[in-house]
């Protein structure tokens, strides 16, 4: 008998051999007809994959983001053999799931695909699953995979790379692929499929191989699901932030300036001002002090801190001034300069924390096919800030960066978010830096500071920044997609590097302990997110224009230009349409602009001093006429429900 133990932590004990559908069935018949998949004391198994010893075993569903998983890459087997059937020929390289889906890289040789032929690869692989073909998992010797894949030198190449007795082959049907496993348990499941698109993709991601057809696709266990999930992405494509970016003049790429550089247009900066403006408030409250930083450092600095050696490929090429052997980097982080800052002047207990903020501006070479928008570029300001305090002020100053976040979080509308603590792979300890103690201590912290304050969390081992262990903000939008915004990271690592110290009371030298924090994470990315998250709409507080004044014609505008003067005084931001167009075109492109409050002005307004308000996107509503003091009234009212007060 062996002992297998639930995720509930009950114990049940079966004979050696059970496999996990069989547990699943002793729990529960219907429990057991929504499983699909299954791990095996944290390795991901098939369900019926015998267990042999005791263990911890998770049953999961489609509900369930490694079900999802296992879906997924199941679909993308499906799709790899209509893929061979339909073009004779191909060579097929990986075929991994991802978010929302999967792809499979293939090498089509001469033949070319297109969107005219999704429709024809979709047929086949639901013909396929409707044969509810197993999935059947079997080792191979590596000789015996290597005869298999004799004429793919991509399967080739992988199967060199692995140890004889590790490699597997899966089977269905009468198609048979290398994987190391994680199946559904047979293809009748699939009952929907996408082709989504097709793209270049090179092989292993080395621009110097060749490049390959990247096949992308979905798949859901029913059709409803399948079309809820492409209205969605038709709502995505109408919030998508380069298209609003556009739309509302925020902000632009110029090809001469450089991809991943965006160019901040007057209501983009803004926005962005408002954005600084509204945290630097609450920081000032927070005790913080505002500092700057250069752009460059001596490439020794990087170096000191660790960042080089862990990320200089990821950097931009050194700058060589003429002195012999004197390199320079444009910024890649701001961590290095502030520790530098730290380090001007010697400090007693009795001084610290010191908490130094800046929205510094740092710059990483991202390779061209990464580059999106504003939420992958090559130059990006963080809203960064570092606070060095003793051990014993740790607790409570990670609880309050904790507020901190919270109340940006909630004046802008992300209510729904899951606290992410990121830490240390369990296994691979060489790409982290600094002593296991110290590790432990940083881990800790962040654990019982996230208890303390009742946070969602959910813990991600191999997640943690190379220095320190983090609690990452993982907020979903309006569309359900999560988004990692605002990230709090504990460091004991970067004052031992830096050789940061502070004069403790038994008057000797000690160690300060080094909280990262950013709770926009980038201007640039979050106000992407945010974009798309409000489709435009900002928070009242936030809006670049909160009103505009529509005249019915131009006898009206002097009276028009006396309320725009009005509203300044109440330090409402205004602009007046004087176009010579109807009303009814001045009030399409308000709402195309996503302006509040549409301010119409005639005859009767100007003779009583009112003005007639309409509403963004509430057509058909009637409009309502107030005095000025009226309509400030409202807005400074509605502005409070969402801009608020930060308290320490």
């Amino acid at each position: 008998m062996i002992k297998i133990t639930l995720p509930d932590g009950s114990i049940r004990e079966f004979a050696s051999g059970v496999t996990p559908m069989e547990v699943a069935k002793n729990i529960s018949e219907g429990f057991a007809r929504n499983v699909i998949s299954a791990s095996f004391n944290g390795t991901t198994i098939e369900t019926e994959t015998p267990l042999t010893t005791d263990g911890n075993l998770i049953l999961y569903t489609w509900n369930d983001a490694e079900g999802k998983k296992a879906f997924w890459h199941s679909t993308s087997h499906v799709m790899a053999q209509a893929l061979e059937e339909l073009y004779p020929g191909i060579k097929l390289t990986l075929g991994p799931p991802i978010a929302n889906g999967f792809y499979y890289d293939v090498d089509f040789e001469d033949q070319k695909i297109s969107e005219a032929d999704f429709k024809k690869i979709e047929d086949r692989i639901l013909e396929i699953a409707r044969g509810k073909f197993d999935f059947k998992m079997r080792p191979v010797t590596k000789a015996e995979a290597l005869e298999m894949y004799k004429d793919n030198v991509y399967k080739t190449e992988l199967i060199s790379n692995l140890e004889d007795g590790t490699i597997t082959f899966c089977d269905h049907a009468t198609f048979t692929d290398l994987c190391r496993g994680g199946h559904i348990p047979n293809t009748g499941i699939i009952k929907a499929v996408k082709i989504m698109s097709v793209a270049g993709a090179y092989w292993r991601g080395d621009e110097k191989n060749k490049q390959l057809t990247r096949v992308y696709g979905t798949s859901f266990p029913k059709q409803k699901d399948l079309t809820e999930y492409l209205e969605l992405l038709e709502e995505a494509k109408r919030r998508d932030h380069r298209k609003l970016g556009k739309e509302l003049e925020l902000f632009a790429f110029s090809q001469k300036v450089g991809q991943g550089l965006p160019l901040w247009l007057p209501k983009g900066a803004a926005l962005r001002d408002r954005l600084e403006q509204f945290l630097k408030r609450a920081q000032k409250k927070a005790g913080y002090e505002q500092v700057v930083s250069p752009h460059i450092g001596q490439k020794e600095l990087y170096v000191t801190s660790g960042h080089y050696a862990k990320y200089g490929a990821d950097s931009f090429q050194p700058i060589h001034t003429p002195a012999e052997g004197e390199e320079f980097l444009l910024k890649p982080m701001n961590c290095p300069h502030h520790c530098e800052i730290y380090n001007v002047r010697p400090w007693s207990y009795k001084d610290l924390p010191k908490r130094y903020a800046e929205f510094g501006t740092v710059y990483r070479y991202e390779q061209s096919g990464e580059l999106h928008g504003l939420t992958r570029v090559r130059g990006f300001t963080q809203d960064d800030a570092h606070i060095f305090c003793t051990p014993e002020q740790l607790d409570e100053e990670f609880k309050k960066v904790i507020d901190l976040v919270l109340y940006v979080f909630g004046s802008l509308g992300f209510e729904n978010f899951t606290a992410q603590i990121s830490l240390r792979d369990q296994e691979d300890r060489e790409k982290y830096i600094g002593t296991d103690e110290n590790w432990e201590k940083a881990e800790n912290a962040i654990i019982n500071a996230a208890k303390d304050k009742g946070l969602n969390t959910v813990v991600e081992y191999g997640e943690a920044a190379f220095y320190g262990p983090k609690l990452d903000f993982m907020v979903k939008d309006a569309l359900g997609r999560q988004w990692q915004l605002g990230t709090i990271q504990v460091d004991y690592n970067l004052p031992e590097r830096f050789e940061l110290t502070y004069k403790g009371a038994d008057n000797e030298l000690h160690r300060p302990v080094m909280i990262h924090r950013a709770p926009f994470g980038s201007m640039e990315r979050f106000i992407a997110i945010l974009l798309e998250h409000t489709a435009g709409n900002f928070p009242l507080w936030l809006m670049p224009e909160q009103a505009i004044i529509l005249s019915l014609s131009e006898k009206y505008e002097n009276y028009a230009k006396k309320v725009l003067d009005l509203l300044e005084n109440h330090e409402i931001r205004a602009l007046i349409d004087n176009r010579n167009e109807t009303i009814g075109k001045k009030i399409r492109d308000a709402e195309m602009q996503k302006i509040p409050f549409m301010l119409i002005v005639g005859e009767e307004e100007e003779k009583n001093g009112t003005i007639s308000i309409r509403r963004h996107g509430q057509e058909g509503k009637g409009n309502i006429t107030v005095s000025i003091d009226e309509f400030a009234a409202i807005v400074d009212e509605e502005i409070k429900k969402t801009l608020k007060v930060f308290t320490v």
